[in-house]
């Protein structure tokens, strides 16, 4: 199969099954988790973005902002405040956690962007937003002019040290 006909298959269906295989399908999202840190501006931007284009869809994306102080990590995969800041985290409809890029892929299909998530997946695409992401998620806080005490959870990281 070549890969024009790969793109089109994959632009036409709007859905992202897998990030390591590129693929695609119909199948309807549910009960998918998204979680966000509420303190950054960015990120904050992108997730409003994201419930307004989701705001027509019967199965929405549940984001989880991990900035608040009532974030219990047990209820989301195991996911700790610690790890949920250093990248994107997302929750399939399966329990499955998706770390990075291809965090965004899952969420993005599940709002109906799954064309997006599709591009972000092309061999020729998908090195380069593995390694802007990278930096990104490396900077964000300095970036967005903040440190990781904006939460009061650097209390416990302080007293490990």
């Amino acid at each position: 199969m070549t890969a024009q006909i790969l793109v089109r298959r994959c632009l036409s269906a709007a859905n992202v099954v897998s990030t390591r295989h590129l693929y695609c399908t119909h199948r309807k999202s549910a009960g998918v988790r998204a979680l966000y840190d509420g303190e950054c501006p960015i990120c904050v931007k992108e997730i409003q973005l994201l419930q307004f284009i989701q705001r027509n869809r019967s199965q929405k994306v549940e984001f989880v902002d991990i900035s608040l102080q009532g974030y219990d990590g047990a209820n989301y995969g195991g996911i700790s405040y610690d790890r949920a800041m250093e990248e994107m985290h997302v929750i399939d409809e399966n329990d499955q956690v998706h770390v990075g890029v291809p965090a965004f892929t899952v969420m993005y299909r599940a709002v109906g962007l799954g064309w997006m998530g599709c591009l972000m997946s092309l061999p020729l695409i998908r090195p380069l937003m593995d390694t802007g992401y990278a930096i990104f998620a490396r900077n964000r806080l300095r970036w967005t002019g903040r440190d990781e005490c904006t939460t009061g959870r650097c209390e416990k990281k302080k007293k490990k040290e």
